[in-house]
């Protein structure tokens, strides 16, 4: 029996420290990260080295932000990644646990964000289904007031990132997951969709169900491709490892998705 040597680089806490300064990752910043672990090399420690790794670089001024949303708390009669029976759908409705921001995981968000969520003093908002978990000094004033009704929208995060003067650092991860665009979309005209889920409410656990901004992210690679040609003075390319990174101000990738959306996508 034989088996293959891991794929490298190898990385270390260490390593990532200075691949991330090297970056343009600086101390004090308020940090929006999307990061996909395996794009790395092999970690020595793993996601946990890496948010050790981003934590040292911001410093005890910067904050730490990652998405930690919950797709898997909505209607199963939308699933489709696997989809479920018809006859299972009033069950689910009736059985999902309401979203509890202290122990509900996230779903597809990837380790690094994982490891966040559960960061002894980390905040999270309190969305059902898009929360963002946030550690640092900022943190509360990131999280807090996370609209039912504003997903991703002027009453969510997203919007308290902007204000603040934030950054989006992709970590491995393509403009398709770049979250911030998402926030343009509420501010470009367009069409509405139906949104369900499980929530803790002053009567207790509710099935919900409202009309939101549809948000769809299907287009996004080609607007981030677009962003970074048009403006390569706003997006600083470089390495954590093997992985190709992109820092930005969340701002002005916003205000960019913004005429974007308007000249790209019709009602």
């Amino acid at each position: 029996m034989t088996s293959e040597a891991p794929a490298g680089p190898l990385c270390t806490r260490d390593s990532v420290v200075a691949d991330l300064r090297a970056s343009g990752v600086r101390a004090g910043r308020t940090l929006l990260v999307h990061a996909s672990l395996s794009s790395l090399g092999w970690v020595a420690g793993g996601a946990v080295a890496v948010v050790e790794a981003l934590l040292e670089v911001l410093g005890p001024d910067g904050t730490l932000v990652v998405p930690t949303m919950t797709g898997e708390n909505s209607d199963p009669a939308h699933w489709s990644a696997p989809p479920v029976p018809r006859d299972w759908w009033a069950p689910i409705r009736e059985a999902m646990p309401a979203y509890d921001p202290r122990v509900t995981p996230s779903r597809f968000m990837g380790a690094i964000a994982e490891t966040v969520r559960t960061w002894p003093g980390t905040l999270r908002s309190a969305h059902p289904q898009t929360s963002f978990a946030a550690l640092g000094p900022r943190a509360a004033e990131i999280t807090d007031g996370h609209a039912i009704d504003s997903r991703l929208g002027e009453r969510s995060p997203l919007a308290r990132l902007e204000a603040v003067g934030a950054e989006v650092l992709l970590l491995g991860a393509p403009f398709a997951n770049c979250s911030c665009f998402h926030l343009a979309e509420y501010r470009v005209p367009g069409p509405s969709e139906e949104v369900s889920f499980a929530a803790e409410t002053e009567a207790g656990r509710q099935w919900i169900t409202l009309r939101e901004t549809r948000i769809d992210s299907d287009d996004f690679d080609a607007l981030g491709t677009d962003f970074e040609r048009e403006h390569p003075e706003l997006v600083r390319q470089g390495t954590v490892g093997a992985s190709r990174t992109r820092l930005f101000p969340l701002a002005a990738a916003v205000s960019y998705a913004e005429g974007w959306l308007r000249r790209h996508r019709t009602a």
